[in-house]
C-alpha cells in the first residue's frame, strides 16, 4: 500500500469519438476514489508536446501528437480527471490495462474497448498515470492551481506548457 494519492486520468479523443466515455468513467467510479478534478480540455501542441515529452524521441512521437490533439479523430477535446484516494495510481492502472490493446488483459478498459484500427493506429482510450512522479508532474500540467479540490503535493507552481 503507497497512501493516499493522486493520479491523472485522460480520456482521449478516439474514446470520446466511439461514445465511451461515459464507459470509461463509470468503470474508474467503481474504485470509490475521489474525483478532485474535472475538465474537458482542447489539447494544443504545446501540452501534447510537454505530455509525451519522454518519448519525443521515438518514430511515432508526430502520431501520439496528432492522437492526443484529436486529429486523427476529429475530436478536438479530451477529458481530464484527477482521482484521490488509497493506491489510486495502482489501482486506476489496473482497470485502465497495458498501453497496447492487444496485449491488455480483456477485463481491464484498454482490453475491452481499445483496438488497432485497419489503418494501423492504435487506439488505446486513456491515458493514466504510471508513478508518483508522473502524476504530480501531469496533474500540474493538465490542471492550474486553485482547479483541483484538494492540494495534492507539495509542488504550486504549473508546468509551463498549456
Amino acid at each position: 500500500m503507497t497512501g493516499t494519492e493522486a493520479t491523472l486520468v485522460v480520456i482521449k479523443p478516439d474514446a470520446i469519438r466511439r461514445g465511451l466515455a461515459g464507459v470509461v468513467f463509470s468503470r474508474l467510479e467503481q474504485l470509490r476514489l475521489e474525483v478532485i478534478g474535472a475538465k474537458a480540455v482542447h489539447v494544443t501542441r504545446a501540452l501534447a508536446e510537454e505530455h509525451y515529452n519522454a518519448l519525443r524521441e521515438k518514430p511515432f512521437f508526430e502520431e501520439l501528437l496528432a492522437h492526443l490533439q484529436g486529429l486523427l479523430h476529429n475530436t478536438n477535446y479530451v477529458l481530464a480527471f484527477v482521482f484521490w484516494g488509497p493506491d489510486a495510481i495502482a489501482r486506476v492502472r489496473e482497470v485502465v490495462g497495458a498501453t497496447h490493446p492487444e496485449k491488455a488483459d480483456p477485463m481491464s478498459l484498454r482490453g475491452a474497448l481499445g483496438r488497432m484500427t485497419t489503418s494501423g493506429i492504435m487506439e488505446n482510450i486513456i491515458h493514466s498515470s504510471s508513478d508518483p512522479q508522473e502524476a504530480e508532474h501531469e496533474i500540474r500540467l493538465w490542471f492550474k492551481p486553485g482547479e483541483l479540490l484538494r492540494e495534492v503535493s507539495s509542488a504550486t507552481t504549473p508546468v509551463k506548457a498549456r
